[in-house]
């Protein structure tokens, strides 16, 4: 069963807006009855109808909701109740136009779209948490509801006079003097010494850009700006059922927020999912990414599970193409997120709206108002795997590699200007590396420079940019106790303030590491050189390997070499390196290479290091592996992401398999997976095989 939920196993819903059909009160009905065909037992409810609820100040209405969520519940389905501030009525802008959100270049939006609001203002807090007591108040405990669905994807920024106070007195609390935050942003550089609070402003195309612990300031005082706006909205829904748990849906690998301080605010985590698939013939890089998505939602919150909030079941409305999932995709994608830590399958939305800009986007209940479609039976296919799958509901996902990736990180090597600003790429660096194990059907956690690195084996930092003392002293304690320590060029640039380490980088890693980075040579679109790999024992099919983009000059200093530059200057110098630190290893990638050679190194890393993979099967080309583990039984769902038919060799595992989904497909020992197929396989953990564990 769930660990969220316990009286559910998989939670199978969608977004559901009955408010847009209060004229036709016949369409309740119907979507019930079509809801309980497919298997669906969850609905979001009520998350854009604000206007609905509150049509005027302080007149509320209820009664269409009480009826909808004693109808929903009455059939066996559950509800995530929203909270509505993602868009105001316009009664709301009209009486309170501070409310409005101001951009960055200082002009203020009108009344429309979503999210058009500032996080300061006070007349905001206030509408909102009197709406949102009022509808905790009436349905705080109605067995319908699971848990809070908290406003809808917060986004953005507002630069208002509210906003440029709260950034100051946000300022003012960490430096406590001007003194102390001009040493830290290293404010001489420009003459840009501060004398007065008055003159710090947030960073605008009409002011000031080219500081960068501004910049990075100004971002980390946004992220905490919406987390405490999600505190205040959660504080006022459970002030009348303290355990009622809260969530917000988050998007993924978003710029805007640091999702790890977000996340602090919420009792789970959700997220809303739209790969736009078959963009190319081959799926396994977007595969890669919504992988990577997946694991790091799963991560922000160790030990739950996560939701699949939104997806489409069919296409969208807003991407570039609107293109159709091919047969197989839509389950194909569904369990994909169940295989990564998802208790849920959810979309957007249940039932086209028939008007404004999401009409056309895809819905389990098209316009033509039933299912009886292929979307429709497609959403019956899932409802009936995750039915099948029931036992492995709350399963763990366990890792023993992880992946550092910090918001923090990420904005300040994005603003480094330099060394190469026609695309520094941290976010492919990172994607790239994660792939490679992905492939490899290595298990991977994503976690944060705070967060606990002693459980796992390897620790993974790819352009770890900036780095504080702290964090380089676990490091070091990790590495000497006998982990192994990956990192990469562009590393150990800047600490906390983003002012650049002295005495040499890779800065507090120098000695972990073993190097010294003297320069990085930025290299142009199309020029390449090359690593050749020196080691004893490596098993990659080559040795040599292209480099593109950023080449680390670098000395090693107690480092063994294991590759080296073939061209330019830098012929002959270190590019891979290995240092003996205690019972432990640090390796270090000098250059940005292709998937290949990051392909042959984490092999030879797996197999140096006794790193395993969630089965020992060989799969085929376009075919992954990921495995969730509950008393004692692994699940193992193998994904086949060609557009063609595969076939597995269940003899290659170490353990039985028993097929879950499509029994049928097994034929002795081979099991035949469709193009855009996939399998859950149930096996017994036994002492030959332990998924994830050291």
């Amino acid at each position: 069963m769930s660990k969220l939920f316990p009286k559910l196993n998989f939670l199978h819903g969608a977004d559901y807006n009955p408010d847009q059909w209060l004229d036709r009160p016949e369409i309740l009905e119907q979507d019930i009855a079509m809801m309980k065909e497919t298997k669906c037992n969850v609905m979001s409810v009520g998350i854009f109808s604000w206007a609905k609820l509150e049509p005027r100040e302080g007149q509320y209405e209820f009664a269409w909701l009480d009826n909808v969520l004693d109808k929903l519940y009455a059939s066996g389905i559950y509800v995530f109740l929203a909270t509505p501030s993602g868009a105001r009525p316009a009664w709301v802008s009209e009486n309170y136009p501070e409310v409005l959100r101001t951009n960055k270049d200082r002009t203020k939006n009108l009344h429309g779209e979503r999210h058009n609001h500032c996080y300061s203002s006070p007349a905001y807090r206030r509408l909102t948490k009197s709406i949102n007591e009022q509808l905790a108040r009436r349905y705080a405990h109605h067995p319908a509801v699971l848990a809070w669905h908290i406003s809808n994807e917060y986004g953005g920024e507002c630069h208002c006079e509210h906003c440029q106070q709260s950034f100051r007195d946000w300022l003012k609390n960490k430096y406590q003097t001007l003194e102390n935050l001009n040493a830290r942003w290293w404010s001489a550089f420009w003459s840009h010494d501060y004398s007065s609070w008055s003159q710090l402003h947030s960073p605008g195309p009409l002011g000031e850009q080219s500081v960068h612990a501004l910049n990075l300031d100004w971002r980390r005082f946004v992220s905490e700006q919406v987390a405490l706006f999600c505190r205040h909205e959660v504080q006022a829904v459970k002030r009348f059922n303290p355990a009622l748990p809260a969530t917000t849906n988050f998007h993924g690998v978003f710029n805007d927020y640091d999702y790890w301080r977000l996340a602090q605010e919420v009792d789970f985590i959700s997220w809303d999912s739209y790969p736009e698939w078959h963009q190319t013939r081959g799926q396994q890089a977007l595969a890669s990414y919504t992988a990577f998505t997946f694991d790091l939602m799963r991560s922000l919150k160790p030990g739950l599970p996560f939701l699949l909030m939104e997806s489409t079941p069919g296409t969208t409305s807003w991407q570039a193409v609107s293109k159709l999932k091919k047969p197989g995709m839509h389950r194909l994608s569904a369990l994909q997120a169940v295989a990564h830590g998802s208790d849920s399958v959810q979309y957007f939305q249940w039932r086209k709206s028939r008007g404004s800009i999401e009409k056309f986007h895809g819905a389990v209940v098209d316009h033509v108002g039933h299912i009886n479609t292929r979307v429709g039976q497609d959403v019956k296919q899932v409802g009936a795997a995750l039915e099948k799958l029931a036992a492995a509901a709350g399963a763990d996902y366990r890792a023993e590699v992880a992946i550092v990736y910090d918001w923090d990180n990420r904005w300040a090597v994005n603003d480094s200007a330099g060394p190469r600003n026609c695309g520094i790429k941290f976010e492919e660096t990172v994607q790239g590396h994660y792939q490679a194990l992905w492939q490899q059907n290595i298990p991977v956690d994503i976690v944060s420079r705070s967060a606990d690195i002693s459980r796992y084996r390897t620790i993974v930092a790819p352009m770890l940019y900036m780095v504080n003392a702290e964090f380089a002293e676990r490091i070091n304690a990790f590495v000497a106790a006998g982990g192994i320590f990956i990192s990469t060029y562009w590393s150990g640039i800047v600490n906390e303030d983003d002012l650049c380490y002295t005495g040499g980088f890779p800065g507090p890693l120098r000695e972990v590491l073993g190097v010294w980075s003297e320069e990085i040579d930025g290299l142009y679109e199309g020029e390449t050189n090359l690593l050749s790999m020196q080691i004893a024992g490596w098993n990659g099919p080559s040795r040599e390997y292209a480099c593109v983009e950023l080449c680390d000059l670098i000395h090693a200093e107690t480092a063994e070499v294991l590759g080296v530059y073939q061209q330019d200057f830098y012929r002959g110098r270190p590019a891979v390196t290995r240092n003996r630190y205690g019972k432990g290893q640090a390796y270090y990638l000098a250059a940005r290479t292709g998937g290949d050679f990051l392909a042959d190194f984490y092999r030879h890393i797996a197999d140096a290091h006794g790193l395993q993979a969630c089965t020992s099967m060989q799969l085929p080309q376009g075919a992954v592996a990921t495995a969730r583990s509950a008393e004692g039984e692994d699940y193992i769902f193998v994904q086949n992401y060609g557009d063609r038919a595969v076939t597995l060799d269940l003899a290659e595992e170490s353990r039985s398999l028993a097929p879950q989904l499509d029994p049928d497909a097994l034929s002795g020992h081979l099991y035949a997976l469709p193009a855009f197929g996939v399998e859950v396989f149930l096996a017994k953990r036994g002492e030959s095989f332990n998924v994830g564990r050291r």
